[in-house]
């Protein structure tokens, strides 16, 4: 992430300004996390974390200022001399005109944050985590079915977005159409959002473009949403090998996280929505520790023993 990239996305939320000339914009963030820079303007640079950005507040501005003004000037320069995408002052104080000049000339831009220290620490690693994070795009639809985030997949023709209308019509969210990027945060959850050109679009054959949020209102739309299960749309002679009864539970690996699954075959006449709504009704209840397969494979269990014991 340019420190470029890292102004425009978290200007307005992190409360940045400008100090000093633009320059080093195009400097990279390499770790997304935030350092506070004491023990290096102490004059100790021995892991020095370098490739983040770097924060000061009112204890480094006072040490600085308590130094005679060459050794801090000293101290200043040699941080800069290390690649360090850009520095930001806390709490909206300001520092000496000779400071922001001298970091400057390293080609390193200055923001000023109104922000408390600790607090746009925390906002920031947040963002930059969540930015840093790997991502996958795949193709298909993802909505939001009474809570339940659904990514709908199946061949080119076998009506995921025709499915995603009628769920709409049913009073779930769309989160995006055709293609959707999902993202790994903390190793344990997928997170699913449209790409920047296609959100809260839908494309209907037929009827092209449609704008969701317009036709079925802002609820009807969601930013993101944590994938929960992937329904796949099955048609043609695949549907004669899938499982009737449904004892065992499906899942698949997506960026390393297992992901419940489930098949629905395709054909004339079937309400697909419906059955999309159901699959999520009874992801829920097997959340909760119910499953009707396991039940019903009991009571015919217990039907065969009590015949055989009469």
């Amino acid at each position: 992430m340019t420190v470029r990239e890292f102004l425009e996305t978290n200007q307005e939320t992190l409360r940045l300004k400008l100090l000093g000339s633009e320059v080093g914009f195009d400097r990279k963030i390499l770790e997304p996390s935030v350092n506070r820079p004491g023990l290096a303007l102490s004059g100790f640079f021995t892991y020095f974390a370098y490739k983040r950005v770097q924060v000061i507040g009112n204890s480094e501005i006072s040490f600085m200022q308590q130094l005679p003004p060459e050794l801090a000037e000293d101290r200043l320069k040699e941080m800069c001399s290390w690649e360090i995408p850009c520095l930001v002052v806390a709490r909206g104080r300001s520092i000496p005109a000779e400071w922001i000049k001298l970091i400057n000339d390293c080609e390193i831009a200055v923001f000023q944050t109104t922000m408390v220290t600790m607090r746009f620490i925390n906002m920031t690693t947040i963002r930059l985590e969540f930015f840093f994070a790997p991502t996958l795009l795949v193709h298909g639809c993802m909505v939001d079915v009474q809570g339940i985030g659904i990514l709908i997949r199946g061949k080119s023709g076998s009506g995921k977005s025709e499915s995603v209308i009628g769920l709409l019509q049913k009073g779930a969210s769309l989160v995006a159409d055709d293609a959707v990027r999902l993202r790994l945060i903390d190793e344990r959850e997928v997170i699913g959002f449209a790409p920047e050109v296609t959100k809260s679009m839908i494309e209907i054959r037929g009827l092209g473009i449609l704008n969701v949020s317009a036709l079925f209102g802002v609820g009807s739309v969601r930013l993101n949403k944590r994938l929960d299960l992937i329904v796949d749309l099955v048609t043609g002679m695949e549907t004669l090998d899938m499982e009737r009864v449904g004892v065992e539970s499906k899942s698949e690996s997506v960026m390393g996280v297992e992901i419940a699954r489930v098949e629905l075959p395709v054909m004339p006449g079937r309400d697909v929505a419906g059955l999309i709504e159901i699959a999520a009704l009874n992801y829920k209840l097997r959340a909760f520790g119910y499953n009707s397969a396991v039940e019903f494979d009991q009571r015919l269990l217990k039907k065969i023993s009590n015949e055989q014991i009469g």
